[in-house]
């Protein structure tokens, strides 16, 4: 029999599990079992699971037939364990090194109390909190050999009101049939019965969990009806506590305990909606007129005075005094909070008042890199639709200066137009691969297609937190309240799909269509290969090497020279062309002075910086160097070598942050010095056996889902609503380069 049952119950938490499970299973103290209950889990949480049982004997998983909700899912796994102790964690969460062998030697030496509580630290997806509210208490009972009980100490009522902050003897929990009930704020009945319960309760003044407070997606966090469930758990607590007349002391704090998370819940702009409150204002009153107990005296304070208008007062008398407050509070924040809310809503109006009118169901709105044109993913999905889909009108936004680039027949709007707001304002379907405008509010039934910009390998969005040398000038939670309007985040990878869930905490589905753009590059034949060369201007039968760096975040401006572009050339030789093509950042910077100019139209160097289209880039190359461009993942589908030239790594990922060492698992090849990359291609090792296998392990991975169906397969299922397979398994790249690689040497 172990120490420890360690039950977790596992829903939609694919980007967070294995962080958890490996926090739990690396712990020095090793006599313990995981119980980890999936809850019918829809992502690829059963999946991992299953191979940590595999690997580690500890750990055994529950596959649930239905979703149970959380908290039947641990009573689920409550009913499988044999631990001495049993403990619940939150499967988005995470133990702190040395945990258990803490836990361990506090019930040790308080005797196998009924319950032990631990501190936790909020981990927000801004940063990490600071202490937390039960510090205090339990650091004043968290050494010695003593324990406390509730009757003599009520205050330890206020230690933190979840489950995952306690070890509980697993025969003081059933002997007392304690079980989880179904719904939201399921802890607080098992807290509170369980704490009231207790001859001995321990504490253990210690950092033991990381509390993780997800901007969207956990339940708590969504608001709607379902944080009406906090009435009838409260409700089953006072029905126990009726049938307990040797439990009429804790009557008077529980009650206050109660109003005050009832209170705290309503005050809540993520859990109750407006319209909603006055419901739950006077469910709160109901609550309150049939278990007040004799002699309650409120505490003091703003909660104090709320309490006692719940014996008088309507919502609104109730509600007047919380904005007369808060007013308040915003006076004293000076005019400057003022102005900014009354601009922001001022924006909006125009916009409003054309959103009045009901949607067009035939309406896409299309727009790519800024308003910059038809291009990526959303060109792809433009075309496609107006293949299969001629019904669906699309009108691009797109920027003045972009304007006179528009081919015929495509429609479109600049930015700020009249036509732009009413386009806007009507569109059922919007396609974007960067964020729309703040001042475009989302509306009901319009679907809202994110793209992305290809597979990211640098960190984005929220994980950009903790790099503010990288997140300089973007403000990320006004990043992530605009990716709130997305609902599909189109995916080529699983690794993408993973990144995306923790870089943008928001309500989207992901969905595995492969990426539109890289259909082209598929599906290309030798035909479209000479063309893109022949666009571009590469002399017949020469071997083309494009080099595409990306920026640096821990150099102003961006740009620092890796290679001397012109000894590069003139080191490829005699039946070589270089095509560089520079990160758009980079476009109007000093990168374009470094000899770019100079070396352009000589027949051994093509800038194709400002060619519209990247995928015709990729198509005329025969090879790609790259330092951290994510245009290495969309190269992959050609089938043609990779060199990474990595001379920098160490700077750039502590600058930036990565989600993983390319250097490591690269595509091909790596370089760390000019040196070494002349020498790649002077002897032919660039294109050799490994080149090709590490090239094909990359692929598998990272062009997972690249078929050469993405935009039709966007079309169909998320703009008519039709069906059709996924990405098949054992995909076959595109083609290699149309003449032979094996002849350049």
């Amino acid at each position: 029999m172990p120490r420890f049952s360690i039950i977790v119950p596992v829903f939609k938490v694919q980007g967070f599990l294995r962080e958890c499970l490996d926090s739990v299973l690396g712990q020095s103290y090793t006599d313990f079992e995981v119980i980890a209950v999936d809850d019918r889990s829809p992502d690829g949480c059963p999946a991992i699971l299953d191979g940590y049982a595999e690997h580690d004997a500890r750990v055994r998983v529950l596959h649930l037939a239905e979703n149970v909700g959380l908290g039947r899912a641990r009573n689920a796994g409550l009913a499988q364990a044999g631990g001495d102790y049993v403990l619940f964690l939150d499967s988005d969460d995470h133990y702190t090194p040395g945990l258990l062998e803490a836990v361990a030697a506090r019930l040790d030496a308080t005797g196998d109390p009924d319950i032990l509580v631990f501190d936790h630290v909020r981990t927000h997806w801004w940063g990490r909190g600071g202490r937390s509210t039960s510090a205090d208490l339990l650091a004043a009972a968290g050494t010695g050999t003593g324990t406390v009980s509730v009757r003599e100490n009520p205050e330890y009522l206020h230690l933190f009101l979840v489950a995952w902050n306690k070890a509980y003897r697993r025969d003081f929990f059933l002997g007392h049939e304690l079980a989880y009930a179904p719904g939201l704020y399921e802890d607080a009945p098992v807290t509170y019965r369980s704490m009231v319960l207790a001859d001995r309760v321990a504490c253990l003044e210690r950092i033991g969990v990381e509390y993780r407070q997800r901007r969207q997606g956990a339940i708590t966090r969504t608001p709607g009806r379902r944080h009406f469930d906090i009435f009838p758990q409260y409700e089953s607590l006072f029905a126990f506590l009726r049938q307990r007349p040797d439990l009429a002391w804790a009557c008077p704090p529980l009650f206050e305990r109660a109003l005050d998370h009832m209170l705290f819940v309503l005050a809540r702009e993520d859990r109750v909606r407006l319209g909603h409150r006055p419901d739950f204002y006077r469910a709160i009153r109901s609550f309150y007129a049939r278990h007040v107990p004799e002699g309650f005296v409120p505490p003091g304070g703003t909660r104090g005075q709320e309490m006692r208008l719940l014996a008088t007062a309507s919502y609104e008398s109730f509600a007047a005094a919380r904005v007369l407050r808060e007013l308040r509070g915003v006076v004293a924040s000076g005019r400057r909070r003022v102005t900014r809310v009354a601009g922001q809503r001022a924006g909006r109006v125009l916009y409003a008042a054309r959103s009045r009118r009901p949607l067009d169901p035939h309406l896409a709105v299309y727009s790519a890199f800024s308003h910059r044109g038809v291009l990526g993913d959303p060109a792809a999905i433009h075309a496609k639709a107006g293949e299969i889909a001629p019904h669906l009108r699309g009108v691009w936004v797109v920027r003045e200066d972009a304007a006179d680039t528009m081919a015929p027949g495509i429609d479109f709007v600049t930015p700020g137009s009249r036509r732009y707001y009413e386009v806007m304002a009507r569109a059922t379907y919007w396609v974007n691969n960067v964020n729309w405008p703040g001042t475009l509010a989302k509306r009901p039934g319009s679907v809202h297609i994110h793209t992305h910009q290809g597979t990211p390998l640098k960190h984005m969005a929220a994980d950009l937190l903790a790099k503010p040398g990288a997140r300089h000038g973007f403000d990320v939670p006004k990043m992530l309240w605009r990716a709130d309007r997305w609902d599909h985040s189109l995916v080529a990878n699983r690794h993408s799909e993973l990144v995306w869930e923790r870089a943008y905490p928001c309500h989207f589905a992901s969905v595995r269509t492969g990426s539109p753009r890289n259909d082209v590059l598929v599906n290309a034949n030798a035909e479209a290969t000479e063309a893109a060369r022949a666009r571009l201007g590469v002399p017949a039968g020469h071997t083309v090497v494009l080099y595409a760096p990306t920026r640096r975040d821990y150099r102003r401006g961006g740009h620092v020279d890796r290679i001397d572009l012109a000894r590069f050339a003139r080191d490829l030789g005699t039946g070589h062309t270089l095509v560089v093509r520079l990160h758009p950042s980079l476009a109007k910077g000093i990168a374009r002075g470094m000899g770019l100019a100079d070396l352009h139209g000589r027949g051994v160097l093509i800038d194709a910086t400002d060619e519209p289209h990247v995928e015709d880039v990729m198509l005329a190359a025969d090879v790609l160097v790259t330092d951290y461009s994510a245009l290495m993942f969309d190269y992959a589908n050609l089938d043609r070598p990779i060199v990474v030239h990595a001379d920098d790594w160490g700077a750039y990922t502590a600058g930036r942050g990565t989600y993983f060492d390319i250097t490591a698992d690269a595509p091909g090849h790596v370089s760390r010095s000019y040196r070494e990359l002349a020498w790649l291609f002077a002897s032919g090792t660039w294109q050799d056996a490994e080149s090709a296998r590490l090239g094909r392990g990359f692929r598998e991975r990272f062009c997972e889902f690249d078929d050469g169906l993405a935009a039709e397969r966007v079309v169909r299922t998320l703009m008519l609503g039709e069906g059709m397979t996924g990405p098949a398994a054992g995909r076959v790249p595109g083609p290699a380069s149309a003449r032979s690689l094996l002849d350049t040497h």
